[in-house]
């Protein structure tokens, strides 16, 4: 999947939990959907910096390594928060 991609897939959620948040009157629900919308804003300006690096300096080996660890870390933490929402779904 290409960064452009998942920059806007980030996006999407990012919009769709702060909307949860703007208008939900239950407070806990705010602060939750609140913490996951930073979340995906957190992710979606990681992988932004990814890609203006990748555009300007993707040439370079040393480059290109540090880049993949990146996106390798990126995805851990994707990873994470996708297993902290199975959890509060069980």
């Amino acid at each position: 999947m290409s960064l452009e991609t998942q920059i806007a897939i980030c996006t999407e959620h990012y919009n769709m939990w702060k909307d949860k948040a703007l208008f939900t009157n239950d407070i806990c629900q705010a602060r939750k959907a609140l913490e996951r919308a930073f979340f995906w804003l957190e992710l979606r300006s990681a992988l932004l910096f990814l890609l203006v690096v990748e555009k300007t300096k993707g040439n370079n080996q040393e480059t290109k390594r540090k880049l993949i660890e990146a996106k390798i870390n990126l995805s851990k933490k994707l990873t994470d928060y996708l297993k902290e929402m199975i959890n509060e779904l069980a």
